[in-house]
């Protein structure tokens, strides 16, 4: 099997995107813009219509700025949004037993450990057409589900969302147009020796689904087309294949001795591995987080610090901490915020260019701490002026300013433990 640093891979595309004459160069940093739209009576837009090329979906409404939520689960499962601008809250339902959560900026994908995957729709999600932002608002609803074995590992991408289940080695791509019209279909089926690995989208009609090794984690990168047929030599080496998110340069995932980095052009995957630099002793990323669709992407290296990965330089920058840090998210601004949580519960503002401590709140976790069973569904998210912590045994989300000093710009009490949560409409 062929394992090179750089693997071109011919392959003819099944599916063409024509992008509208708004195209343009990708800026360093894009401001939002709001795409022309004919205003409604409510002070929104009218409904787009459908296949535009803009991210429209029949039944939804293009609106003039990002409509963000907020969407936890309780430990019953009681899923509920919360409107950022107005603060009004909607109870969409339960989806008990989830262990794990993840999402593309839309949907939330609800895990279980006995093997049912729950599709929730929030109805608000941005349309990245490169030097510009479209905004969708839609009615938010619960799609339904996908049954497995054990808990899915869910990795969503720009053409659809990779679902694979380690206890079964059974992979798939849902349909993101089904799901846009409260259907859950599979564009891509595929089966492999169970193992630590996932299932990943590409640009258009292909996908990557790690290998099997030996120890029973991923230890290769295989591409598939969309019948879900492996394309010959189209196959790179990752020993241990942990983490992965798609930059706006291309898809990372986190091997033993760096990451590995796919893209596709003109119908051709390319492999390129960025190995972490010499002479650092430090634990490799397992995990990566990112302000969405931003070139530079941060990871957790173990009690040392936090790693930065720049997928437009190919570069790693290890930035030490005293603090060991539970989660960190790279915002890529021009002042290069990066915002951490500590193992102590606060949230601490980084300089990506001196690793300086620019900001720090007060500890926000203390008694989330004190029960473990909770951490696992703490999580750090960031837009592009805010980021948002959930506390579950506090009961509270906060809403964090990194930008200025880490100030607490709102804290928001939940009526019951928001033991998951994320932010959609981005």
């Amino acid at each position: 099997m062929p394992t090179p640093d750089r693997l071109l891979v011919p392959l003819t595309l099944l599916i063409t995107l024509t992008l509208t004459s708004c195209s343009a160069p990708d800026p360093a940093d894009p401001a939002p813009s709001t795409a022309t739209a004919a205003e409604d009576p409510a002070g929104g837009s009218a409904e787009p219509p459908l296949g535009d090329g803009h991210g429209a979906i029949d039944g939804a409404a293009e609106v003039a700025e990002p409509q963000l939520h907020l969407i936890t689960l309780d430990p019953a499962g009681s899923v509920e949004l919360l409107d950022l601008a107005d603060e009004t809250r909607t109870t969409l339902g339960e989806v008990p037993g989830t262990t794990a959560t993840s999402t593309d900026g839309r949907y939330l994908f609800a895990s279980s450990a006995e093997g049912t995957l729950t599709v929730i729709d929030s109805g608000v999600w941005t349309w990245d057409h490169e030097d510009h932002f479209h905004y969708y608002r839609a009615e938010p609803r619960i799609v339904g589900t996908v049954e497995g074995d054990g808990e899915a590992v869910v990795t969503p991408g720009d053409s659809g969302t990779g679902v694979f289940f380690p206890d079964s080695g059974e992979g798939m791509i849902l349909d993101k147009d089904a799901l846009g019209k409260g259907e859950i279909s599979t564009v891509t089926q595929v089966s492999t020796d169970p193992h630590t690995g996932m299932f990943v989208p590409l640009p258009g009609s292909l996908q990557l689904l790690t290998g099997a090794g030996p120890d029973g984690t991923g230890d290769t990168v295989q591409a598939y087309d969309a019948d879900g047929r492996a394309v010959p030599d189209a196959s790179a080496e990752c020993v241990d294949a942990q983490g992965t998110i798609t930059t706006r340069v291309g898809t990372v995932i986190g091997c033993d001795d760096g990451a590995l980095l796919a893209t596709v052009s003109n119908g051709d995957v390319e492999f390129e591995r960025i190995a972490y630099p010499a002479g650092i002793a430090v634990d490799r990323a397992t995990g990566f987080s990112a302000r969405k669709g931003r070139p530079t992407v941060a990871a957790v290296a173990g009690d040392q610090g936090l790693w930065l990965l720049d997928t437009r330089q190919r570069e790693w920058q290890f930035l030490a901490t005293e603090q060991p840090l539970r989660r960190v998210t790279a915002v890529d601004d021009r002042e290069g915020h990066v915002v951490a949580l500590t193992d102590a519960g606060t949230v601490l503002v980084l300089s990506s260019g001196t690793g300086e401590t620019i900001g720090e709140t007060e500890p926000l976790l203390e008694e989330t701490i004190a029960d473990p069973t909770l951490l696992d569904g703490v999580e750090l998210v960031t837009d592009q002026q805010r980021s948002y912590l959930n506390a579950p045994a506090e009961q509270q989300l906060y809403e964090i300013d990194f930008a200025d000093d880490a100030r607490i710009a709102r804290t928001f009490p939940t009526d019951d433990a928001p033991v998951f949560f994320t932010e959609t409409g981005r």
